[in-house]
């Protein structure tokens, strides 16, 4: 649904270049919320910009539902038409509202129909049916002045749907929102993702926005994507940084004849008791150093870093175990062998063999 291909943006500073966006390549698949994090000054709000064209791209090229934006850029009358039509379908919400004081909620949803050349009625109807939408009917009459932060924003979602988009942009939506109000906010971007069968794209600083609605997820640092895939993808990726900052653990080794293991928990793997059973299986003690979990898109997700007794040459069955019930498993220590964190597939099945003898 939304492609960009070598993005890139370089603004002009008091006599020098900047380049916010640094060959950008990012796919959303249609219907998937996909969120884009970073820190400030990674190039997130350059990016979402360029998707709808607020901002033209240095070079580079954007493609929203089968239309290449950057191709009608600047080509005369009809190509400029062409891509107003294409921008209308792409709905946008701001982190700071940008509702106008001197109209009531309905006027400021009714906005965008009148650039669009809707009829009075028609525009009502679409105003107070998109009001119900994000719960506010009873809003209609009230000025920006009289709403909360939150319904502010709803008043902002409302408005971006008002052209029916398929596109929806969020930049940091939620970043002036208290925690309880961002919950409420985050569901209802992914109550209208699934009842509208709207594509999301959100901006976001925040780990706990990804692991709240998104499907999937990248990185950004300094212009850059670092990382990216559906969330499942990047927590099964041995070193993904990402999986890392969604489920943050920590903990070092207790001696040095100790190894230490990542362990994430995804699927029905997350439900099982399976720390305790290799305890059992194996009669060794496992220390627990730290575990972060959670749900992300409904699912139960983790990781936990745990401490077997003994180098990790000792340990090679019990850690073989642990992969055979789906579980993806990180040395931490990085003085270990390379093979010892990569294991190639006649190694594994040896262990495999191994792994079901010792639990006989």
């Amino acid at each position: 649904m939304i492609t960009t291909s070598g993005l890139t943006k370089v603004y002009q500073s008091r006599g020098r270049e900047v380049t916010a966006l640094d060959g950008v390549d990012l796919h959303v698949r249609e219907g998937e919320v996909y969120g884009v994090i970073g820190q400030s000054g990674a190039g997130k709000s350059s990016l979402i910009r360029c998707v709808n064209l607020l901002e033209r791209p240095t070079t580079g090229t954007v493609t929203v539902d089968g239309v290449d934006l950057t191709a009608l850029a600047g080509r005369g009358r009809r190509a400029g038409k062409e891509l107003r039509e294409a921008r209308s379908r792409i709905g946008m919400v701001f982190q700071h509202f940008n509702l106008l004081s001197s109209r009531t909620v309905q006027g400021n949803i009714e906005l965008p129909l009148e650039i669009l050349g809707i009829s009075g009625r028609e525009r009502s109807r679409k105003a107070l049916e998109l009001l119900d939408l994000v719960g506010l009917s009873d809003k209609a009459k009230a000025y920006p002045t009289q709403l909360s932060g939150g319904q502010k924003q709803r008043v902002g979602i409302a408005r971006a749907l008002a052209g029916d988009p398929k596109v929806l942009l969020s930049d940091e939506a939620t970043s002036a929102l208290d925690p309880e109000t961002t919950r409420s906010i985050l569901q209802l971007l992914r109550d209208l993702n699934q009842q509208l069968g709207l594509t999301v794209l959100l901006i976001t600083h925040e780990m706990d926005v990804v692991k709240s609605v998104c499907d999937s997820a990248a990185l950004m640092k300094k212009g850059r994507i670092i990382e990216s895939g559906t969330v499942a993808e990047l927590l099964a990726t041995p070193g993904s940084e990402l999986a890392g900052e969604l489920f943050p653990v920590s903990g070092a080794a207790t001696g040095p004849d100790h190894t230490v293991l990542d362990v994430t928990f995804h699927g029905d793997a997350a439900t099982q008791p399976v720390i305790s059973q290799l305890s059992r299986t194996y009669n060794i003690d496992i220390s627990i150093l730290g575990a972060a979990m959670d749900t992300v898109a409904g699912k139960q997700i983790g990781r936990m870093r745990i401490e077997l007794p003994g180098r990790y040459e000792e340990n090679v069955v019990p850690v073989g175990f642990l992969r055979e019930q789906g579980l993806q498993v990180d040395v931490v220590d990085a003085a270990e062998p390379a093979d010892a964190v990569g294991l190639d597939d006649e190694l594994d099945t040896e262990i495999a063999a191994l792994v079901k003898d010792g639990a006989k």
